[in-house]
């Protein structure tokens, strides 16, 4: 685990933990070794820190291409940061300048770590679940590794859509994790992309129990912050 990790898992993860102690359900499905991509629904960019704060072991998440290519000491200082949690850089122009946040992730994957993915693609914008991209089968089977659903729920009141820094006594959080599934040897064809990823929403929903819509969540406005909007 990135020594800058550790440290944060002891700072800013142990806050959280401490502050809104959250529920964690199903961490006996977290592999202690190996490549795995952790796919979850998505309420609040406080996902993200509640997901970090209760994982045990080092979790890659994405960042923008932006953060690796400042100048100066300010870029120098953010540089430092993303490269010292082992961030994969994602850049957010589209196309296949997009798709190389997943040659990234591949050995990342392979080399035993851990993954996040949001297959919505960005924040649920009414708390239902949206159909899911097709990204996270493309990673699974390009890395070979198994994908771990997760159920966030309650963080879209502890920092909703607008909302700078999570809020205190805003509400319960609550993190479950479903069995891992393996879908090594399936085709990679268009038909079989859309059939896992849809296995893995299901799975989603029932850690969840949120209401499903069969089409793909509104894009925001400039994109979702630090979320890459991934797969097609």
């Amino acid at each position: 685990m990135p020594l800058l990790y550790t440290i944060g898992q002891h700072t800013v993860g142990a806050a959280l933990r401490l502050a809104w102690r959250p529920t964690v359900e199903g961490l006996e499905n977290i592999p202690a070794t190996g490549g795995a991509i952790f796919a979850g629904n998505h309420l609040s960019v406080a996902d993200e820190l509640f997901l970090g704060a209760v994982v045990p072991r080092h979790l890659a998440f994405w960042a923008k291409a932006e953060y690796f290519t400042g100048t100066g000491v300010r870029g120098w200082l953010t540089r430092s940061v993303v490269e010292g949690l082992g961030a994969i850089r994602v850049e957010r122009s589209g196309g296949r300048a997009a798709l190389s946040a997943f040659d990234g992730a591949v050995p990342v994957l392979r080399a035993g770590d851990l993954v996040a993915l949001y297959p919505e693609g960005t924040r649920s914008p009414d708390g239902r679940l949206y159909r899911g991209r097709t990204g996270v089968a493309r990673l699974a089977l390009a890395a070979e590794v198994p994908v771990i659903p997760v159920g966030m729920i309650g963080t879209e009141k502890v920092q909703p859509i607008g909302a700078r820094m999570p809020r205190l006594g805003a509400g319960k959080v609550t993190v479950r994790f479903g069995k891992p599934l393996d879908f090594t040897g399936r085709p990679t064809d268009r038909s079989s992309l859309r059939e896992i990823t849809d296995e893995v929403m299901v799975e989603i929903q029932k850690l969840t129990g949120q209401e499903y819509v069969p089409r793909y969540a509104p894009a925001r406005t400039g994109g979702d912050d630090g979320i890459p909007t991934v797969g097609s």
